[in-house]
């Protein structure tokens, strides 16, 4: 017989011993958590030289504006709820509402920036891919960050859990980040304007990643109701 730590379906993608390896010990942790910092600093140091710049925004709305460092700080909060359980079996980390808000925020947004960064820069080709020193961090080395986000993005629901409340509240902010962006022309610095084609893809994206996050979590409402009910 398998053992269970070997199994693979469409919502469990990578072996569990991979997961457990990556995110259950503490220097693996730790780099994990280092390297994403590393990225979110790069990332804030985007925008704060793009046009327009965090510079030119209120400091509330900085998680409105830089998405993909929004989508890294998620990350690295919900890994960082692992590190008082390293050695432990990171599929059995505790859940609660709150937990349940921080995995679920995190996966949306890394998917749907992981996904939309690809689409962005792929709309037009000609200003983006290419081999000169520039394009190959402006395309290539931005589409293999953001590939990574992906990647992360699958680790999460092998200790995470989702409710009603956290998809409903994941999907309210997602649009209200959409109308943010393209209702006041707050989108990430592109090297063209966004036209209503990326901003409906990008409101197609909100919607899927939360389908995609209803789908691959185990719902946590759903185990304390199976709970209520075994002990009655």
């Amino acid at each position: 017989m398998a053992d269970g730590s070997s199994r693979r379906t469409l919502r469990r993608p990578v072996p569990d011993r991979w997961v457990q390896y990556y995110l259950g010990n503490g220097p693996s942790l730790g780099w994990l958590l280092l390297v994403n910092a590393s990225a979110f600093l790069l990332g804030v140091s985007f925008y704060v030289h793009s046009d327009p710049s965090l510079r030119d925004i209120s400091s509330l709305l900085y998680p409105l504006f830089g998405d993909s460092p929004t989508a890294l700080a998620l990350a690295t909060l919900s890994f960082v709820t692992l590190a008082p359980r390293v050695g432990e079996r990171v599929t059995d980390a505790p859940t609660n509402g709150l937990l349940a808000v921080v995995h679920t925020l995190a996966f949306v947004w890394l998917v749907k920036y992981g996904v939309w960064t690809a689409v962005a820069l792929n709309l037009r080709p000609d200003l983006y891919v290419g081999f000169t020193p520039d394009l190959l961090w402006e395309y290539w080395g931005i589409m293999l960050t953001h590939l990574f986000f992906l990647v992360e993005a699958v680790a999460i629901p092998y200790y995470g859990k989702t409710t009603t409340t956290a998809l409903a509240l994941a999907l309210a902010l997602a649009l209200v980040n959409d109308v943010y962006d393209y209702g006041f022309g707050f989108y990430p610095p592109l090297r063209y304007e966004a036209g209503a084609l990326l901003a409906a893809i990008t409101v197609a994206l909100s919607f899927g990643s939360v389908a995609l996050a209803a789908w691959m979590f185990d719902r946590a409402d759903e185990g304390a109701s199976a709970g209520t009910a075994t002990r009655r």
